[in-house]
């Protein structure tokens, strides 16, 4: 069982750590973006719609890693002065009750808008913006960070439940 978490722990930082190398490509976009516009006003839709689908990529694939690296937002006023014990209920409890479900509930509310923009081949509304597959592309990425989100949930409660026996 402990090796299988610790595959989605492999996982969750390979895929954390190889998506956020995208950060540096789309900081450089936006700066040709701006370039372009205001020195050479040219705009093209397409460009800006990658910088948008890069962020949103990046903000979606990288969550479980957050997540796995204890990076996430949390109100630490309290927690960073509980024992190891208190913060392994607090982590089970939180990805049981909190976590867990609300992953659920994204991946099953988001399957039927990917099939639909999968099923309609969605493209940009935009003139000049991006053709089909893209937004479908990045659509799917929903449910497949509420499945990762899910996985990583798992993987907290059971390493929490470890701390918890071997204190």
């Amino acid at each position: 069982m402990e090796v299988f978490f610790r595959g989605i722990q492999s996982l969750s930082i390979g895929l954390g750590k190889g998506i956020s190398k995208l950060y540096p490509a789309m900081i450089f976009l936006i700066f040709l973006v701006v370039i372009l516009r205001y020195f050479f006003d040219v705009g093209w839709i397409w460009l800006q719609e990658v910088v948008l689908w890069l962020h949103a990529l990046i903000f979606l694939l990288v969550a479980p890693y957050a997540l796995e690296d204890d990076a996430h937002v949390r109100v630490d006023v309290f927690y960073r002065k509980w024992p190891e014990k208190t913060k392994s209920l607090v982590n089970l409890f939180g990805a049981l009750l909190f976590l867990c479900p609300f992953s659920l509930f994204l991946f099953f509310s988001s399957l039927d808008y990917v099939l639909t923009s999968w099923n309609i081949g969605e493209a940009s509304r935009d003139a000049g913006g991006l053709p089909f597959p893209f937004i479908s592309m990045l659509k799917t990425t929903i449910p497949v960070t509420a499945l990762m989100l899910f996985l990583q949930g798992l993987s907290i409660s059971y390493f929490s439940i470890l701390k918890l026996k071997n204190d």
